[in-house]
C-alpha cells in the first residue's frame, strides 16, 4: 500500500467520523418549555435497619426487606434550560420480608406491595444542546404500602398455635435525593440513568397487637430511554 492510498483512506475515515458526529443535530434536545417522557427499569434495594418487635416477643426479633425491579415511566417539564420538574411513576413493587437477628433463618415472613411516586426539582448541567448532561435533584416521595400478606412463618414467630398473623405498614412521606445523567442520541431521543436515595421510616403493626419501627432508606438505580415531545 503506497502513501497516496493510505492518505486517501485516512481522509475517507475522517469524513465518515465527521458525518457520524454531525448526525447529532445542533438543535436543543431538552430546553425551556420541552416535555420529556422516560421509559425503563428501576431496581429498589432497601437499606434496612429494623427495630425490635414490641413485647411480647423474643428479644431482638427483627426483619429484613428484599429488593425488587419494575418498569418505570417518568414525565418531566423543563421550566428553564437547566431547571426541570420530574414526576417518577411505575408499576407497584413487591418486596419480600424476612426474619433477621434473633429470628434469622426463619424464612419469608410476608410480602408487601408499594407505590412510591416521587416529584423532583432538578438542575441539569451544561446547555440544552450538550450531548452529555449530568443532573441533580431533590424531591418528595409518598410510599404507599398495600396488600400486606403474612406467611405461616410469621404466625409461627408471633402467634404460635393461634390464628394466622397479619401485618400492615404505615404509608409515609419521605425526602429523596437524585443523581443522574443523560446522553443525547439525536434531537428527540436520549439515554438516561440515575440513582435515587430516599430517607424512609415506617412502622409495622401486627394483628397480635405488636409494633415494629422500620428504617428502610431504599436506594434505587434506573436506566431508560427518554423521548422529547
Amino acid at each position: 500500500m503506497n502513501k497516496t492510498t493510505t492518505a486517501v483512506k485516512l481522509l475517507a475515515l475522517g469524513s465518515t467520523l465527521a458525518a457520524v458526529l454531525g448526525a447529532v443535530p445542533n438543535a436543543a434536545a431538552q430546553a425551556r418549555g420541552d416535555w420529556t417522557v422516560k421509559a425503563g427499569f428501576n431496581k429498589i434495594t432497601p437499606k434496612v435497619e429494623s427495630g425490635n418487635v414490641s413485647a411480647p416477643a423474643l428479644p431482638n426479633t427483627k426483619a429484613d426487606v428484599g429488593t425488587d425491579s419494575k418498569p418505570i415511566l417518568n414525565l418531566a417539564y423543563f421550566i428553564t434550560d437547566n431547571i426541570a420538574a420530574e414526576l417518577d411513576m411505575g408499576a407497584p413493587y413487591r418486596h419480600k420480608l424476612f426474619g433477621a437477628d434473633a429470628i434469622a433463618g426463619t424464612g419469608q415472613l410476608g410480602t408487601v406491595d408499594v407505590l412510591p411516586p416521587t416529584l423532583f426539582a432538578q438542575y441539569r448541567l451544561f446547555g440544552p444542546d450538550a450531548v452529555f448532561r449530568p443532573y441533580v435533584g431533590l424531591g418528595i416521595t409518598y410510599a404507599y404500602f398495600r396488600r400486606e400478606r403474612g406467611s405461616a412463618q410469621l404466625t409461627a414467630v408471633l402467634n404460635t398455635g393461634g390464628p394466622a398473623a397479619t401485618f400492615s405498614l404505615e404509608s409515609k412521606w419521605a425526602a429523596s435525593a437524585q443523581l443522574g445523567a443523560s446522553f443525547r442520541l439525536n434531537e428527540r431521543w436520549s439515554l438516561d440513568g440515575g440513582v435515587i436515595k430516599t430517607r424512609l421510616r415506617t412502622t409495622a403493626t401486627y394483628s397480635t397487637g405488636q409494633t415494629q419501627a422500620m428504617k428502610l432508606d431504599p436506594v434505587a438505580v434506573n436506566l431508560g430511554v427518554t423521548f422529547k415531545f
